[in-house]
């Protein structure tokens, strides 16, 4: 009976300091290594040494793998210690530094601006070691609202974490599509300039226009060149869509010795990363038209019917060169993408009215413009 209770009593000793050990094991582990920020050197940029240092600071903190000091603990060891650190962006003074405040690590760095591009710098180095463990460069856009945003992104690409490629091309590329980040002197960018291309005419149309003007047609082919002026407004620029305004005068017609006049309404979206807009509305267009029937397998106007004295002859509202000017409109659905070269943006676009009538018209469009 005793050999069995000391037999108890080992095992419980062996779990016990088994446990201890696994527990001082997975604490160590829990542990995580500290990380001192002093001040990042600036020039240019509208935050002074300290205050981008602390922001550094919150980026670190934003990762959740290092124990960073607190800004107001490297105050107090600053004071305690009777530190210099006016100038202290170097490796020599850091480790100084790092090995005075027992930190494991120190993050030191600086933000720049050069011309129009601002560069950010940070060094991460192992007071251990007494080295520069990495070192990271990055070059943004002159855009100093932005610049926690870039810190972000530098901080993250230094540990190897993932950056929001969106944000990164809008901070980064010069003539990306733009935004309220990349233009933040410009809530919108003005998109407007000149459009040609053709449209095609589908449907009941066609007959008329390919038929003789003695008949009441046009001796015209159904396609159409037309050429006009874009007019844009955009009301919304955030995330990665603008909404956007747009008024198009245009003129069809003249290369088939026509003038058709009409003005196009469109609201819709574009998605400034890709360049893809989709937009819906009303267009309204100025031709001849008139009330046409049939009689004895000739098409006459109402006033023709009239002068020879037919009156029974069911009639029609229609296009018709022998009629009078009228109004007629379409529901425009258009699809459109912008290329860039440089400064230069090019829209292309396609569009399509809603059937009315027996007759549709599909179009392509193409302009230019330039980034002011």
């Amino acid at each position: 009976m005793t050999n069995l209770t000391n037999q108890v009593k080992r095992s419980i000793s062996v779990l016990a300091f088994t446990f201890l050990m696994s527990f001082s094991l997975f604490s160590q582990q829990l542990k995580r290594p500290s990380i001192t920020v002093l001040n990042i050197d600036t020039k240019g940029v509208q935050l002074d040494a300290q205050q981008m240092g602390n922001l550094t600071r919150i980026e670190l903190e934003k990762l959740d793998t290092f124990d960073v000091t607190d800004r107001y603990d490297v105050a107090y060891i600053i004071e305690k210690n009777k530190l210099n650190i006016t100038n202290c962006y170097g490796k020599m003074c850091l480790l100084e530094i790092g090995n005075t405040i027992k930190t494991d690590y120190m993050l030191t760095g600086s933000v720049e601006l050069y011309g129009q591009t601002i560069i950010v710098t940070f060094r991460f180095i192992n007071i251990a070691k007494a080295s520069i463990e990495k070192t990271t460069v990055m070059e943004f856009l002159n855009l100093p609202l932005e610049v926690q945003s870039m810190t972000g992104i530098s901080i993250r690409k230094m540990f190897g974490r993932p950056n929001d490629e969106n944000t990164l091309i809008k901070l980064t590329q010069k003539f990306n599509y733009e935004s309220s980040m990349n233009n933040p002197n410009k809530e919108r960018l003005n998109l407007s300039g000149p459009r040609f291309g053709y449209t095609f005419i589908i449907g009941d149309q066609v007959s008329v226009l390919t038929r003789s003007r003695k008949e009441g047609g046009y001796d015209a082919y159904p396609a159409m060149f037309q050429f006009g002026y874009q007019f844009e407004k955009q009301y919304l620029n955030e995330g990665n869509y603008q909404a956007l305004f747009e008024f198009i005068p245009m003129l069809t017609g003249i290369d088939q010795q026509m003038v058709i006049p009409s003005l196009t309404f469109l609201n819709g979206f574009r998605n400034i990363k890709n360049g893809w807009e989709v937009a819906i509305g009303p267009a309204i267009s100025v031709a001849t038209y008139a009330k046409v029937g049939k009689y004895e397998n000739h098409l006459y106007t109402d006033s023709e019917l009239h002068s020879i004295g037919i009156y029974n002859i069911e009639t029609k509202r229609q296009l018709d060169s022998r009629g009078d000017l009228g109004f007629n409109s379409a529901l425009v659905l258009a699809l459109g993408k912008t290329y860039k070269s440089g400064k230069m943006n090019i829209p292309v676009n396609l569009y399509a009215t809603i059937p009315t009538d027996g007759t549709f018209r599909l179009g392509l469009s193409v302009g230019y413009n330039s980034k002011k």
